[in-house]
């Protein structure tokens, strides 16, 4: 195991975790003003200012919360970013390419803190930088891994539910899209039972493979450093 300093662990993850979440929300936006709706720029929420896009509770109580429950599960969301279907030309298809925004740009950072990880490793051994950029690109990877395989999840709100409810007929849309009231309810109990972590944590290991490779690590090597930034 590495010694990762509380400093080291704070600076590997807090500019990922920004990023994960601001770029993500900010996508949803881009794309539905793509198709015609407005709305989240008019409201300032085209914006990469993480400020923007915290929910006080879903990105502070509940993760602070869940970081005193044991098994050190972390769950939270961020402020969604408003899309009014109403302004888009074929709302259900339009609002499943809104809602498949969010994971592909999750899916886009991985592959970029993969390359900034395998940039760092490809650096001098005495170089300053080597940890610290080698460190943020593996957080990065790991935050934008948890977040595009759970938003790919087939349960609404989360955008695979509404990519699902875009691609289902609409006989089978409608009564599927009123689950979105329950799906956080849901969500939790999933997670509170484990359930969640057993469905999500074999995607998230053969995604966190794949990165490793292009970051030019061994996936051992990949977890090691992984587990110590995550150490408390």
């Amino acid at each position: 195991m590495l010694h990762v300093s509380l400093i080291q662990q704070i600076s590997a993850w807090l500019l990922p975790v920004l990023l994960a979440i601001t770029v993500h929300e900010t996508a949803h936006g881009l794309i539905a003003r793509r198709f015609g709706d407005h709305t989240a720029e008019l409201q300032g929420r085209l914006t990469l200012n993480p400020f923007k896009h915290i929910d006080p509770i879903g990105t502070i109580l509940v993760p602070g919360l869940m970081l005193l429950l044991p098994g050190g599960f972390i769950f939270g969301w961020a402020k969604p970013v408003p899309v009014d279907w109403r302004n888009f030309k074929n709302p259900k298809q339009d609002m499943a390419w809104v809602a498949v925004a969010g994971p592909v740009s999750n899916l886009l950072m991985g592959l970029a803190w993969a390359v900034l990880a395998r940039l760092a490793l490809a650096l001098p051994a005495d170089s300053s930088l080597k940890a610290a950029l080698l460190f943020m690109g593996v957080a990065g990877i790991f935050v934008n891994t948890i977040l595009m395989v759970l938003n790919l999840l087939p349960l609404p709100p989360l955008d695979g539910g509404r990519v699902l409810t875009g691609v289902l007929p609409a006989r089978y849309a409608y009564p599927f899209s009123r689950i979105e009231p329950y799906g956080f309810i849901i969500l939790l109990a999933l997670l509170m039972t484990g359930i969640l972590g057993r469905v999500m944590w074999p995607l998230v290991q053969s995604a966190l493979s794949l990165y490793a490779g292009v970051a030019g690590m061994q996936s051992g090597v990949f977890q090691t450093i992984l587990l110590s930034l995550m150490r408390s």
